[in-house]
């Protein structure tokens, strides 16, 4: 099952795919992503500090709170504020970052960081370490929705998969509903996404289709409430439990078409993955090939079946 043509667009952190325009010259970049992701996606790299103008190397920045602000600083120096030229150049992106399907952002960094960014006094003192970088905050204020993370939080298995699941999503989302937005456009996104939904949070899958069976004369409501929900229920890494109960769900569609021993082996395939011996994609392939042999549209539509490109291994 391809995904449509165009490839998703990814807005990234430029020292991640291996610039060197970090404050010490250096960079940051992430195998997974230059070797992997960069075959299945266009990226759009920017480093905020070096679009406000700073140089190569640079004096490091902190985040401080200022009369209950949150401002952008100079480390040595508050009275060096960068707050009003971050605002600016998020302005002037805005064109460009409405038209993206995720991000790719620097940890730790005092402009891209997603979290446990660290946050100072206006005297310099630590105050606390749950801060956001600058950009990420004006990032997640206007794209609430917009798929995000981390560059070292893209090494954990389950974390990298929901956040490539969502990116997707969202691509077929913004392609299917976004751009032709009617009842029908939002029922047929809805029913290719209904198993991978389930397999992340079976409660957003009650919620999302009950949003959709009342979406006729709010369609444009009803959009913008299914991307929201769908994309917090991707957001956490699923298990194999969860995984084992969509098998189920398929395996019951082949009541009448398999002969004994097929529904043997598929029942064997999908119980070796429960138990951690095969990864998912044994009991995936094998659906594929009985779907071949006795075809079902409804089954064959279901992007649980390739959420994103298979090559990208994920599921190996």
């Amino acid at each position: 099952m391809a995904h449509t043509i165009n490839k998703p667009l990814v807005g990234i952190s430029s020292c991640v795919l291996g610039e060197k325009v970090r404050y010490d010259g250096g960079h940051k970049r992430s195998a997974f992503v230059t070797d992997s992701l960069a075959d299945f996606v266009r990226f759009v790299p920017a480093c905020p500090e070096m679009g406000i103008g700073m140089p190569v190397p640079r004096p490091t920045i902190h985040i401080r709170e200022i009369d209950e602000q949150q401002r952008l600083t100079d480390s040595r120096d508050a009275n060096l504020d960068h707050t009003d030229k971050m605002q600016a150049f998020f302005s002037a992106r805005l064109p460009q970052l409405s038209k993206l399907d995720g991000y790719v952002l620097a940890a730790k960094s005092p402009s891209c960081g997603m979290e446990r960014i660290k946050v100072y006094s206006d005297k310099g003192e630590l105050l606390h370490r749950k801060g956001q970088g600058l950009f990420v905050q004006l990032l997640k204020q206007q794209f609430p929705d917009l798929p995000m993370e981390e560059d070292g939080r893209l090494n954990d298995e389950g974390l990298r998969e929901s956040f490539i699941t969502r990116l997707f999503a969202y691509h077929d989302f913004r392609q299917q509903v976004t751009e032709q937005l009617s009842t029908g456009a939002l029922v047929g996104f809805h029913s290719q996404y209904k198993m991978l939904v389930m397999a992340y949070n079976p409660q957003a899958y009650q919620a999302l289709g009950r949003l959709v069976a009342g979406a006729k004369g709010q369609e444009e409501v009803t959009a913008r409430q299914y991307l929201t929900l769908m994309m917090h229920a991707l957001s956490k890494p699923t298990n194999r439990r969860k995984h084992t109960n969509v098998l189920m769900h398929f395996q019951g569609y082949f009541k009448k078409q398999l002969d004994k021993a097929d529904k043997q082996e598929l029942s064997e395939q999908i119980d070796k993955y429960r138990r951690g011996y095969l990864p998912l994609m044994a009991p995936v392939t094998l659906l594929r090939h009985h779907l071949k042999n006795h075809p079902n549209s409804y089954l064959q539509q279901q992007r649980y079946l390739q959420p994103y490109p298979e090559a990208l291994g994920l599921r190996g």
